[in-house]
């Protein structure tokens, strides 16, 4: 995948949205949890906020949800959301804490009932000096 960034500007990847809302005290909330007891590391952070997300928050069409949830603090709440919602959530945590955060989609070929589609999918991208490590988090899973 080629990243294309928009963008140029490191505010531009550190500021609040609408959807993206990291002052909400929900998100302050999980912020200070998933920084309870870490060293002293934004990549710790990064893999522990990632992890959570992935790991923790349900996406809706896995679980045949009803539920729709937008940002980051709806996702939270549920703990759910498609994939946008999602990446709201992992970009909202990593924001609140400094760090450069944007989206990238991408289109995914599938096969569900015997029928070709493509799907737009939204990934998470952060902007870390040490790319190599953000990598080997995001190959990780349990």
């Amino acid at each position: 995948m080629k990243l294309i960034c928009e963008s140029l500007e490191k505010e531009d990847y550190t500021q609040e949205l609408p959807e993206v809302n990291f002052t909400h005290p929900l998100i302050q909330q999980k912020v200070r949890e998933l920084k309870s007891g870490l060293p002293h590391s934004s990549l710790e952070y990064i893999k522990k906020a990632y992890e959570f997300v992935r790991d923790e928050v349900s996406h809706s069409w896995d679980i045949q949800s009803r539920i729709i949830t937008k940002t980051a603090s709806e996702a939270l709440k549920e703990k759910e959301g498609i994939c946008y919602s999602k990446c709201n959530l992992l970009a909202a945590l990593l924001r609140a804490e400094g760090i450069p955060t944007g989206f990238c989609y991408q289109k995914t070929d599938i096969w569900r009932y015997n029928r070709h589609r493509l799907l737009n999918s939204c990934v998470k991208c952060c902007l870390y000096q040490n790319r190599k490590e953000v990598d080997s988090i995001r190959r990780k899973r349990k």
